[in-house]
């Protein structure tokens, strides 16, 4: 067995509260600036929070992101603001997009590194301001990886940031906090969670250790998704694919996706598609390239899915694909690229994008060319 690092928050709170938990935590904290990045529909209760902290001498402040997935513009934007306020603790409350900036922001805050430098796995060396994450989506699992993502506008890539130094001090997980989330970006970010659990089970470089977290992300998910749609404030359903997406993002720092992501990179960056919707679409169509890799992997994935045992590995394997390409229209998610404004002549260069994300595709159980990249688009017009 190959040594593993698995990075973790310092303090990870889970549960239907934990909200009450990350306030509380703040007004005994000897933190005194606090700066917070947040999403619209969270604005009264952050600022509530906000105007506690204020009351006992502590000074804080907070910011809206209404924008889709951060871009490099962002970054920049709110790094001067950062910058101009110097707190000491910077808190990412909202999806996966606010929480990656949070992260970054704090980190490079006061780094001697240039975004440049730092683009890639394990180049940022430091970080001196203390980062809160809160989640309030069952999606990204940005509040318990090393992992932050920013779109280069001018290059349309997606570049990675990998590093322990983005690893949240303390994370809250609160489920009340996904009740209102709309039905389709609570369909969309928990097939996003999927897909990091079953890219991680089928990595070239997977690990039993999370192994187990993968199969088990994959049974929660899968076995709840479909209750958080229909009963939007059923907190068991919601509890669960909480957790399953937690168990996602801590695949991601020690095994990482694979071509799933690398082939919806380009659609994000393109087409400005969410990435969790690029990723469900893409979903499928890639475990069915991917099984021939390795049947008896794929089989025990179905397994996890709930799927019944085929006669023979490889039909159990059918199987699962069947599933999840089931679970994904159910959800309501198209499964056409054409309904998302791409087109026939973008496949080579949305492909050529693709093949860029080596440090995604080279995780892939499947080598996966050019071609390959340009058939899988050219399916799902």
């Amino acid at each position: 067995m190959r040594v593993i690092t698995l990075y973790q928050p310092k303090k990870l709170v889970f549960g239907a509260g934990a909200l009450q938990d990350f306030t509380e935590d703040l007004t005994s904290s000897s933190y005194q600036r606090i700066w917070i990045l947040t999403v619209s529909a969270l604005q009264e209760k952050i600022e509530s929070i906000a105007k506690t902290l204020n009351s006992i001498g502590k000074t804080a402040v907070f910011e809206v992101f209404h924008a889709g997935e951060p871009t490099i513009g962002h970054y920049d934007f709110y790094l001067d603001k950062v910058r101009e306020f110097n707190p000491d603790l910077i808190v990412g409350i909202g999806g996966g997009s606010v929480m990656d900036l949070a992260k970054l922001l704090a980190a490079m805050k006061s780094n001697t590194q240039t975004l440049v430098e730092v683009i890639g796995r394990d180049l940022l060396t430091e970080r001196d301001t203390a980062l809160f994450c809160l989640p309030t989506t069952s999606g990204t699992g940005s509040e318990v990886s090393p992992n932050a993502i920013l779109l280069d506008e001018g290059t349309l890539e997606k570049k990675g940031i990998i590093s322990p130094f983005l690893m949240p001090d303390a994370s809250y997980l609160d489920p009340i906090l996904t009740v209102t989330l709309p039905r389709k970006i609570t369909a969309e970010t928990s097939i996003d969670a999927l897909s990091h659990c079953m890219e991680a089970f089928t990595n070239k470089h997977s690990h039993p250790m999370i192994d187990s977290f993968a199969l088990r992300g994959i049974e929660l998910i899968s076995k709840n998704i479909l209750r958080t749609l229909e009963e939007p404030a059923d907190l068991d359903a919601r509890s669960a694919v909480a957790l399953g997406s937690m168990y996602g993002g801590m695949c991601l720092g020690p095994v990482n996706t694979a071509a799933v992501h690398a082939l919806s990179y380009p659609l994000g960056g393109k087409y400005h598609v969410p990435h969790g919707l690029a990723n469900a679409i893409l979903l499928p169509e890639v475990l069915s390239f991917n099984i021939s890799s390795d049947i008896q992997k794929h089989a025990q994935m179905a397994l996890a899915l709930g799927v019944e045992a085929g006669s023979s590995d490889y039909e159990t394997a059918q199987k699962g694909v069947e599933k999840v390409k089931e679970l994904v229209k159910s959800c309501g998610v198209t499964q056409s690229l054409t309904d998302l404004g791409m087109k026939e002549e973008d496949i080579e260069m949305l492909a050529k994008l693709a093949m860029k994300v080596k440090r995604l595709l080279d995780n892939n159980p499947r080598e996966m060319t050019q071609s390959d990249a340009e058939a899988i688009y050219k399916k799902l017009l």
